[in-house]
């Protein structure tokens, strides 16, 4: 029986024989994607169609592709079928599920574009329509919020650069207040040298006229010595003493 079997094979045409290969890969494939199986099911779907190029088995495959969150290659498949096929109701549903495969990678111009493409060739697909009413919602959501979040940066930068400006500001305030201060600083420094030169001439004068006084004391003193001899002894003393009172000075120094 075996060998009977092996020789009605042989018989067969290849193109039946490797038509009824696919089928069989594509059928055993839906049984695994039912079974949520879907990395099995890939592997079947891609064997089908290297044995026989099939409709069935390249949409399938991009179904399992899909249900794995292979959504790039999902929509490579689904694009390519809905490009190529002649069959307006198969390249509906590629555009359709290349549609959902865009969505879910958040291109969504790209997804709208799919789902117009869908629309094209079936136009009373409801669930198609509604995609595109939600995919087109969210496109406004996004655009929305990037304009917002593009305007609080803007008025971010605004603040930021107000900000710089006012401290700019404060910075030339607080360098035009040093620039005062360096002023009054050198300007009293200015007093101060001056002030020492006026304490060092009076100091000076004060030293010349002490110099000068113990040397007029001294000529006086040899006078009034010079006197004694003719006068009192006595009387002289309390001249001189009374003279050298009068010579002394107390230097005053003054607070600025």
């Amino acid at each position: 029986m075996k060998q009977l079997i092996i020789i009605i094979l042989f018989l067969l045409p290849g193109g039946l024989l490797f038509a009824q290969q696919e089928k069989s890969l594509v059928k055993d494939g839906n049984k695994l994607y039912e079974e949520k199986k879907y990395t099995e099911a890939e592997a079947n779907y891609r064997k089908s169609i290297q044995k026989k190029k099939n409709t069935e088995g390249d949409f399938n495959l991009g179904d399992a592709l899909y249900k794995q969150k292979k959504f790039d290659e999902a929509g490579q498949q689904f694009n390519q079928l809905g490009s190529t096929s002649g069959n307006k109701a198969v390249a509906a549903k590629a555009y359709h599920n290349l549609g959902n495969s865009l969505l879910e990678n958040k291109k969504l111009e790209e997804s709208i574009d799919a789902y117009k493409k869908a629309l094209i060739n079936n136009p009373k697909d409801d669930e198609t329509r509604y995609n595109l009413a939600y995919a087109q919602e969210k496109l406004k959501q996004q655009q929305k919020q990037d304009k917002d979040n593009k305007d609080n940066k803007d008025k971010k930068n605004n603040k930021n650069q107000k900000d710089n400006k006012n401290q700019d500001k404060k910075d030339d305030k607080k360098d035009d207040k040093n620039k005062d201060n360096k002023n009054q600083d050198k300007n009293q420094d200015k007093k101060d040298d001056k002030k020492d030169e006026n304490k060092n001439g009076q100091d000076k004068k004060d030293n010349k006229d002490q110099q000068q006084q113990p040397n007029k004391l001294s000529k006086e003193d040899a006078e009034r010595m010079l006197d004694a001899l003719n006068n009192d002894e006595k009387q002289t003393q309390d001249k001189l003493k009374n003279k050298k009172l009068k010579g002394a000075k107390m230097h005053i120094e003054k607070d600025w």
